[in-house]
């Protein structure tokens, strides 16, 4: 399962599910606007930066828009 964490309005984030639409890759978000998803992001990643992506299925977790945009396009393949 792939998860993105997320925040309203963040445009990085609306940049990576721009792309997963694009390229038909189903994504789970999770809003840090709920208090128990910023406690696993900080749990899983260690701070509060979004976009951040966890792909649970290949034990890969990242930040960064463009670094995420390029996993999900190498998946893909």
């Amino acid at each position: 399962m792939l998860i993105l964490y997320v925040k309203t309005r963040c445009p990085f984030c609306e940049k990576v599910l721009r792309r997963a639409r694009e390229l038909g890759i189903a994504l789970k978000e999770h809003n840090i606007a709920e208090p128990r998803y910023l406690e696993e992001l900080m749990q899983k990643g260690g701070k509060r930066q979004v976009p951040f992506l966890v792909d649970e299925e290949r034990a890969v977790s990242m930040y960064e828009s463009d670094d995420i945009v390029r996993y999900l396009e190498e998946r893909k393949k």
